[in-house]
């Protein structure tokens, strides 16, 4: 009989982070409130990160607030966003880094990993770099991983890839 499987990931389309990130900017420009203060919102593909900054710590969470309501309707997980300590950085300004988190991290696996198993469901899970592969030789018993994963909160967003 075969086996069947599928991956868990939580990744994040940076793809949508840079359009949320110019549409955001662009209406940074266009508001009164942040008029003259130098505000900015930047997107480090390479880095995974955010990078906020404006002339106080108040204007700094106004614009998270933006990127995040972007970010939001677009549908990307606000659960992945790890914000970082506002700074103070030169001339008064203030700046924050928001990680982006690509996918599952170690402890995050083995907390799901143990959620699977202590479940007593007729799968095996195994941890392969950050994301886990779950095999089972039902196809029911994969569809009730599924369902028992998306009810549970592990702090990530979930997606579950390469059904087979």
């Amino acid at each position: 009989m075969a086996d069947y499987s599928f991956d868990v990931v939580s990744k994040v389309d940076l793809n949508l982070v840079s359009e949320c990130v110019s549409a955001a900017n662009k209406e940074i420009t266009n508001r009164y409130d942040f008029k003259g203060t130098n505000s900015s919102i930047e997107l480090n593909q390479k880095e995974s990160e955010l990078k906020l900054a404006s002339a106080d710590e108040y204007k700094v969470n106004t614009l998270r607030d933006i990127i995040f309501t972007r970010m939001a309707k677009r549908g990307i997980a606000l659960k992945n966003l790890t914000p970082q300590k506002i700074e103070a950085a030169l001339g008064g300004n203030a700046k924050q880094t928001v990680k982006i988190q690509q996918g599952i991290p170690a402890d995050k696996a083995k907390e799901i990993t143990k959620a699977i198993k202590d479940a007593k469901l007729k799968v095996s899970a195994s941890i392969q770099g950050d994301q886990l592969r779950v095999s089972s030789k039902s196809k029911d018993e994969l569809q009730a991983v599924i369902a028992f994963l998306k009810g549970k909160d592990f702090g990530v967003e979930l997606q579950f890839t390469n059904y087979r």
